[in-house]
């Protein structure tokens, strides 16, 4: 499905492969990717308050470093080698304007250069990315079916994919960690999850094989 989306955007899903939410990765900025230590630096996303967009911290304001695999590193390169990071300004937390003096100074617009940005060289709506970019590509990919009139107005919609949405990618990235063995609390820590036991009852079903795992270890024991 990665070939059916705009160049420009294919590091927005690339980067799912450690598990980012959709707004951390409309989030990352240049200065987030360590290609020498192969690490991703998660500090903020890119969230909409009252229909505005700001940067804020990640979900549970969980700031942490997840590893970068070579071929995300090597899709982040030839991006950046295509499109230079574009700086962004959006202020932090809650964009409308500060009443006192401490929230001035807690909201105080921050700028980064964004990775993935859109045609305006803004931020990305994630409403958009999903509008626009991410249902064409699984249109495309037919994965669901494509835009059609939907209602007697002549509307056009897409069909409903919540099972199929972005945060898919995030469940995949989970559950194929888990089957190739790696601990839950590094996992957990991976994910922004503050509890080991959460990661492990939302993912474990997506483990069919991990009982014969178990199994084969035991008849290497005794063989």
């Amino acid at each position: 499905m990665l070939d059916t989306l705009p160049t420009s955007e294919k590091p927005a899903i690339g980067t799912t492969r450690q598990g980012l939410r959709q707004r951390g990765v409309l989030g990352l900025s240049a200065d987030d990717i360590d290609f020498e230590k192969e690490v991703v630096h998660v500090r903020r996303q890119v969230k909409m308050v009252r229909a505005k967009l700001c940067f804020a911290l990640p979900k549970g304001r969980k700031v942490r470093d997840v590893p970068l695999p070579s071929s995300v590193a090597r899709a982040i390169r030839q991006h950046v080698e295509q499109f230079a990071p574009v700086p962004v300004t959006l202020p932090w937390d809650d964009p409308p304007p500060a009443e006192t003096p401490v929230e001035a100074k807690h909201r105080r617009p921050r700028t980064y250069s964004l990775l993935v940005t859109g045609r305006e060289r803004k931020a990305i709506n994630r409403n958009y990315f999903n509008s626009y970019v991410w249902k064409p590509a699984l249109a495309t990919a037919g994965v669901i079916a494509p835009l059609e009139e939907g209602s007697a107005d002549g509307a056009r919609v897409w069909e409903p994919s919540r099972e199929h949405g972005f945060h898919a990618l995030r469940h995949f990235y989970a559950s194929e960690e888990l089957e190739a063995g790696e601990s839950i609390v590094s996992l957990a820590r991976r994910l922004g999850h503050s509890d080991p036991g959460f990661t492990l009852r939302k993912y474990s079903h997506f483990l069919p094989r991990a009982g014969a795992r178990g199994s084969a270890a035991i008849d290497a024991i005794f063989a």
